[in-house]
């Protein structure tokens, strides 16, 4: 008992020493949080509102709070804001729930090496996890991937002991593995690459044994459905089109190499000596080849050793989970260097294991040699590792972005609770200016601004002039926008609608400038009314969703509050309470709950118009569509089906087929195969030529 205790005392000890390091780094990095690092940042925030525990939000329910994680899973963003909540909203505050999560991955390696060969390979794994340099970056930087690679690590740990031939099995530990398996896929879906190879190994392996096992397997499965679905199920759109764009789209763009060329495969293998470390990845690698050679030697192949050299089974484990994880994901399509992170831990774990040969070997070759004087050289090895990545570290303190990003969000209302709610346009974006941290130092301090970017496309600047308020232009480098970019900047100068507030200056050079609406300018026009007409062109079927979702597009940058729907909903109630039957009332109402992610609302509208509007097609084709939504296709195919027998309509019959075979009908495959190509290419057709809008 005091041997653990003294083991988990130096594990907290190496937590606190990299904690202090992190902590002397985020207080003296001048610079500010820039795309990605700012969207985590927001996402903290909007969850910590959710839960009603930072000022500018409240407690609006389970609905509510899965509106804000419609693609990437909310565990990691409402844990980060429940540390906002307690530590700050400045981002070196908030970068405290970075040490948590690092707790979280030391506490994991250090049982994972206790359990693979003793309390000397844990501590050693421990102290290469806090020093390896790609770990160490991501303490510094605000991503998931520091979050993803803790419970990755946790979740295959736990797994092995649950599926380990001869001490798991037990209910505990298939209760374990089951919870971290889940919570490490609701951080990030990509945990899906390295944990699918382990779960089929477990599953495998229970569904071989004995009936314990396999019930063990199915109650996991259970605890897995009940963490994933709510999530999943409210947004499953969002989430398959935005991993779509992340993953196949981000590959493309970025000129990533294809899966059947060499660079894929030794992608990242070319990154360990800079994410390791060359003294660590040489010395472990040379001694993990020693150890091979030796347990060769002593023959590894005769059965009855298999069990007591240092615990084949879980090294097996280990080996086979780190190989098979590199291998899905280098199938990814889209490379980044922290994509690998969450295989790192198992890495270093088999590193520490070569390092820890050498000294077997060193007491062989040198028996009278002193226990001191190895000591010395394991202190100098990981000294030498340390100096090099600090020095590496430490490097990043001066290359951080820094501009007047607080000074723009405050002359323009940001960061105040006293203001009401407002939205910038931004028009440049660089790593120091963007929508992203626009909208977070917006919102610190319960302040109600946000930022969005328009820009990207000539259309964007007849609505701009006519509704914005507040835009930020830059002078110099634009950073990464497009050309339409500088047709936007050149059409706000000259419009004689906004007038400059104040310049500000750029460290890099060049300057940022801050632009109001002119009082003696037109008002802003109200898309209320736009909104409408726009709804009520859905009754023309496919030819009226074009028009409906380009113009909302816009207006979600315009309106980053989407303060219109509170209007539309307020007023269409409203005539529904004087008429029930207002047709115009209940498309606008339909329509709003399409763009809220409420499929019932929105199947209960579209019952309505189907009894106001019996010789339209469509409210009957849109509530199949959005019951489908709400997984139930069943239901869906039972309304499209009906709705066909008073409407002969290609697309109502396609969707009939569609959705029964998705429930389970494969007796309409015949019948799929002709009506579905039929629907699709009716809609397409229709879709190209949307109806001409009068406004």
């Amino acid at each position: 008992m005091k041997e653990r205790w003294r083991f988990w005392g130096f594990t907290v000890l190496i937590w606190l020493i990299a904690t202090c390091i992190d902590r002397y780094w985020w207080q003296n990095h001048n610079g500010l949080p820039a795309w990605d690092q700012a969207d985590y940042l927001n996402s903290a925030l909007d969850h910590g509102r959710a839960l009603g525990m930072l000022p500018g939000g409240e407690w609006q329910g389970w609905k509510a709070l899965l509106d804000l994680s419609p693609k990437i899973p909310p565990l990691a963003s409402l844990v980060n804001g429940s540390v906002i909540a307690i530590a700050g909203d400045e981002p070196n505050q908030a970068a405290w729930s970075l040490s948590i999560w690092n707790g979280l991955l030391l506490a994991s390696v250090a049982g994972w090496g206790l359990h693979l060969q003793g309390a000397k390979l844990g501590l050693l794994g421990v102290a290469f996890v806090a020093i390896a340099p790609a770990l160490l970056q991501l303490r510094s930087d605000y991503v998931l991937e520091l979050p993803l690679t803790a419970m990755v690590t946790l979740a295959i740990w736990r797994l092995g002991c649950w599926s380990h031939p001869h001490s798991g099995g037990g209910w505990r530990q298939a209760l374990i593995a089951a919870c971290t398996c889940t919570a490490a896929i609701l951080i990030k879906q990509s945990a899906l690459l390295p944990l699918f190879p382990a779960l089929t190994w477990a599953s495998l392996r229970a569904l071989s044994n004995q009936q314990a096992a396999k019930l063990q397997l199915v109650v996991g499965l259970g605890v897995f459905a009940l963490g994933i679905l709510p999530w999943f199920h409210h947004n499953w759109i969002t989430t398959i089109g935005g991993t779509n764009r992340a993953v196949i789209e981000s590959a493309i763009r970025e000129g990533d190499p294809s899966l059947l060329t060499l660079e894929n495969w030794i992608w990242y293998p070319r990154l360990l000596i800079g994410q390791i470390g060359p003294v660590l990845l040489l010395v472990g690698l040379s001694g993990c080849v020693l150890w091979i050679l030796m347990q060769c030697r002593s023959g590894l192949n005769d059965p009855k050793k298999k069990n007591h050299n240092d615990n084949y089974e879980a090294w097996k484990w280990l080996v086979f989970t780190l190989f098979a994880g590199w291998i899905c994901t280098s199938l990814s399509p889209n490379k980044d260097d922290r994509y690998i992170a969450p295989l790192l831990p198992a890495l270093l774990l088999c590193l520490a294991r070569g390092w820890f040969q050498w000294e077997l070997w060193a007491k062989n070759i040198f028996p009278k040699q002193s226990r001191f004087s190895m000591l010395l050289a394991l202190i100098g090895g990981l000294g030498m590792a340390t100096h090099t990545t600090l020095k590496e570290h430490n490097a990043l303190l001066t290359t951080g972005p820094k501009g007047p990003l607080q000074a723009i969000v405050e002359a323009a209302g940001g960061a105040d609770p006293n203001k009401s709610k407002a939205t910038v346009i931004v028009v440049p974006s660089t790593p120091d200016l963007n929508q992203h941290n626009v909208s977070y130092f917006g919102r610190r301090n319960g302040g109600q601004l946000v930022g969005r970017q328009l820009g990207n496309n000539r259309t964007d600047i007849s609505p701009v002039l006519a509704q914005a308020k507040w835009i930020i232009l830059a002078e110099g480098n634009q950073g990464s926008v497009r050309k339409a970019a500088g047709l936007l900047d050149e059409a706000v100068r000259n419009s004689q609608i906004f007038t400059e507030i104040q310049r500000f200056p750029r460290v890099t050079g060049g300057s940022y400038s801050l632009w109001h609406r002119r009082d003696d300018a037109p008002k802003p026009k109200s898309f209320v009314a736009q909104f409408s007409t726009l709804a009520k062109g859905l009754e023309h079927g496919p030819n009226g969703i074009t028009p409906v979702f380009s113009k909302i597009a816009i207006q979600h940058m315009l309106d980053g509050h989407f303060l219109y729907q509170e209007q539309i909903k307020k007023s269409s109630m409203k005539k529904l309470e004087g008429s029930p039957n207002d047709i115009n009332a209940h498309w606008n109402l339909a329509l709003l709950a399409i763009l809220r992610n409420r499929p019932d609302e929105a199947a209960k509208e579209f019952s309505s118009l189907q009894d106001l509007l019996p010789n339209n097609p469509w409210p009957s084709a849109y509530r199949s569509i959005v019951t489908l939504a709400d997984w139930n296709p069943w239901g869906a195919a039972r309304i499209a089906d009906q709705a066909t027998k008073q409407h002969a309509n290609t697309v109502l019959i396609g969707l009939g087929d569609l959705n029964g075979l998705i429930g389970g009908g494969f007796w309409r495959v015949p019948s799929a195969s002709h009506s579905i190509p039929k629907a699709i290419e009716s809609i397409e057709k229709t879709m190209n030529n949307p109806p001409s809008e009068k406004n």
